[in-house]
């Protein structure tokens, strides 16, 4: 899945992945930027809370963005895929220059939202210039390539990582969350070797990628971002291994970058 064609003219929103444990308070640097991004105190925020099962989640997050002076804050309750087709839904969606998802499970967002009208105005949005973030599950989502399970581990093995498609906001990142605090290295390695075109971006908690309409990624928060460059590799086993079998690959570039580090996704060079 593409990304929604940008028109001639018009800049595309901002994309930001976050790799959870955000702090949700009026103080936190990620959600200050988000919402600057969005307006500030004139941004139109729409939560999307659909991967978590807590029936408080959107509350929470709409009081923190409310405490932070943002006027427009509304929570897009979507359980079925029928209600993403909801006009009520899909005008505030329209309407929004900010839309933040929660964290919680991401299969949960590729089943419901996937393939409807809500997913269309979403990517459609961005392509306009609104600015979509997610955090923990709502990061995973947010590229073509989405991470729906896998297990922990730094050794790279064959099924480690099971892929199924995302929103498709961009097609040059595959995203992992709660990176190093997890420890899923290896699982993320693996997803890119099944096929070594996009970039590898592994997210700590409290640490945001916010990756601009040029494509080059900013790092702010508290943890690190782990980018896994492929674009070298010389050799990848994956082919030739068993279920479970370690993986071989050589020529693979990692970058850790911390607060204030940019990487560039088109040229694939870091900068501290």
């Amino acid at each position: 899945m593409c990304p929604a064609k940008v028109t001639d003219g018009v800049q595309r929103g901002w994309i930001i992945p976050i790799g959870g444990g955000e702090k949700k308070v009026r103080t936190s640097e990620i959600l200050i930027r988000f919402v600057e991004l969005s307006g500030g105190d004139d941004a139109r925020i729409v939560i999307i809370p659909t991967a978590s099962r807590l029936d408080d989640t959107g509350d929470r997050y709409q009081e923190v963005f409310q405490n932070m002076g943002v006027k427009n804050v509304s929570i897009a309750r979507i359980e079925t895929r029928e209600d993403c087709e909801r006009e009520d839904i899909l005008e505030s969606l329209d309407s929004a220059t900010g839309i933040f998802m929660t964290g919680g499970d991401q299969l949960r967002l590729a089943t419901i939202i996937g393939g409807t009208s809500a997913a269309r105005s979403i990517r459609t949005g961005n392509a306009g210039g609104v600015h979509v973030a997610g955090t923990s599950a709502g990061a995973a989502f947010i590229g073509e390539h989405m991470i729906a399970f896998g297990r922990s581990g730094p050794t790279p093995r064959s099924g480690m990582s099971t892929l199924a498609p995302g929103l498709g906001l961009t097609n040059r990142v595959i995203i992992d969350q709660h990176f190093r605090e997890r420890g899923r290295l290896g699982r993320l390695l693996t997803s890119l070797a099944y096929n070594p075109f996009a970039t590898g971006i592994g997210v700590d908690e409290d640490t945001g990628a916010f990756i601009s309409p040029d494509d080059v990624i900013e790092v702010i928060g508290s943890g690190g971002l782990t980018v896994i460059d492929p674009s070298d590799l010389e050799h990848s086993s994956m082919a030739d291994v068993k279920q479970g079998e370690p993986v071989c690959l050589i020529g693979v570039k990692l970058h850790i970058l911390s607060h204030g580090s940019r990487y560039d996704l088109v040229s694939r060079t870091a900068r501290p």
